[in-house]
C-alpha cells in the first residue's frame, strides 16, 4: 500500500506539477505544439520599456496568420503615437499612420533576432536554450532562457510565465545586471481569429485605420539635442542650421577617432500615402520604430527626425550614440 501511494505521488508530481525534467519537456513540447500549430491568434498586451532612464509604455495588439503575416501595433500611451509593423507577401513595413509615410524592408524580421511581442519567438528561444531552467510557482510554470537581440548586446535573458493552461502570461526581457528592460504583460490571446481577406495588405490598413492621434508637426528647432554617450577622442566641431522650405535642419559634425554626423530636422506629415524602400533593419530607438544599415541610424522622436552616419563606427556603437538622444527638444 505504501509503494502505491508513493508512485501516485510521483506521478502527479510530474503530471501535474511539471517537476523533473521530463515534466518540463512536456510542457514546453506542448506550448510549442499549441503555438507554432496555430492557423493564427491575436494577442492584445501591455509593453513597458526601459531605455537609460526612461520609461515607455504601450498597448500592443499581435496579429498572426499562418504563412507568414503579422501586423503589430505598437501604440504609445503617453501621446498616442502609433506605429504598425507589417509582414505580407511583398515584404516588411513600418507604417506610421499620423506622418502617412512607411518605409519598406527587404528582412528577415521577424526571425532575425527575439521579439518580446511574438509567441513564437518566445518558445523558439525556449526551446533553442538547451541550459534554459524551469520551475513552478502557485498556478504557474517560469521558464529562463537566453535571448538573441543583436541591436541590443546587453539583452542576454528572458523570464517567460505561462498560467496553468499554458498560456502566455507575461515576459520579461533583462539585462546582464538581472535588471527589466521589457516587460510583456499579456491580457487576452484569441487563437481562432477571424480575418478578412485583406487584412494584411498595406493600402488596406491605411485606409481603414482610425487614429486619434495628430502629427507632431514641428516648423523649428528651438532647442538643440545632442547625444549624451560620445566615442572617446571624439567631439562635437562644427553646428550648422539650415532652413528650409517648411522646417529646419541642424547639422552636428563631430570629429575625432570615431567621427559621425547627426542631422536633426523638423518632421511634416506626407500629403499622401508615401512608401520610402530602404536598406536595413526595422529597430526601435527611444519611444519609435526606426531603420538601422551598416552605417547609419533614422528614426522619428518628438517631432524631429534624427540620421545619424558614420563610415568607421560598428553598429553597435552607433546604437549606443542613438540610444543616448534622450532629451526632447523645445518646438514651436
Amino acid at each position: 500500500m505504501k509503494k502505491i501511494g508513493l508512485f501516485i505521488l510521483v506521478l502527479i508530481c510530474f503530471l501535474v506539477t511539471g517537476c523533473g525534467k521530463k515534466g518540463e519537456d512536456d510542457i514546453l513540447n506542448t506550448i510549442d505544439k499549441n503555438v507554432n500549430d496555430t492557423k493564427g491568434y491575436v494577442m492584445n498586451a501591455d509593453l513597458e520599456i526601459l531605455n537609460n532612464d526612461d520609461i515607455y509604455n504601450y498597448e500592443v495588439e499581435t496579429a498572426y496568420k499562418e504563412d507568414n503575416y503579422y501586423k503589430i501595433t505598437l501604440t504609445n500611451t503617453s501621446n498616442n503615437h502609433e506605429q504598425i509593423i507589417l509582414k505580407n507577401d511583398d515584404g516588411v513595413y513600418v507604417l506610421t499612420p499620423s506622418l502617412n509615410k512607411s518605409f519598406k524592408f527587404q528582412s528577415d524580421f521577424p526571425y532575425n533576432n527575439s521579439q518580446i511581442y511574438l509567441l513564437q519567438s518566445i518558445v523558439n528561444d525556449l526551446k533553442n536554450d538547451e541550459n534554459r531552467t524551469f520551475k513552478t510557482t502557485d498556478d504557474n510554470y517560469v521558464f529562463t532562457s537566453n535571448v538573441n537581440y543583436p541591436n541590443n548586446r546587453n539583452l542576454t535573458k528572458q523570464k517567460v510565465t505561462f498560467n496553468n493552461k499554458l498560456e502566455l502570461k507575461e515576459a520579461i526581457v533583462l539585462d546582464s545586471d538581472d535588471v527589466p528592460n521589457m516587460t510583456l504583460k499579456v491580457k487576452s490571446i484569441d487563437f481562432k481569429p477571424s480575418f478578412k481577406d485583406n487584412y494584411f495588405e498595406l493600402d488596406e490598413i491605411m485606409s481603414t485605420i482610425n487614429t486619434l492621434e495628430e502629427a507632431i508637426e514641428t516648423s523649428a528647432i528651438d532647442d538643440v539635442v545632442y547625444p549624451m554617450v560620445l566615442p572617446e577622442g571624439t567631439k562635437l566641431t562644427n553646428e550648422e542650421k539650415v532652413n528650409m522650405t517648411d522646417g529646419e535642419r541642424v547639422i552636428l559634425t563631430f570629429s575625432g577617432d570615431k567621427p559621425f554626423l547627426l542631422v536633426e530636422e523638423t518632421v511634416k506629415s506626407m500629403d499622401e500615402f508615401t512608401v520610402i524602400p530602404t536598406m536595413g533593419e526595422p529597430v526601435m530607438f527611444m519611444d519609435s520604430y526606426g531603420v538601422l544599415s551598416d552605417n547609419s541610424i533614422s528614426f522619428t522622436s518628438g517631432g524631429i527626425n534624427y540620421y545619424l552616419v558614420s563610415d568607421v563606427m560598428s553598429q553597435d556603437e552607433l546604437i549606443e550614440i542613438a540610444n543616448s538622444i534622450n532629451v526632447l527638444p523645445t518646438m514651436k
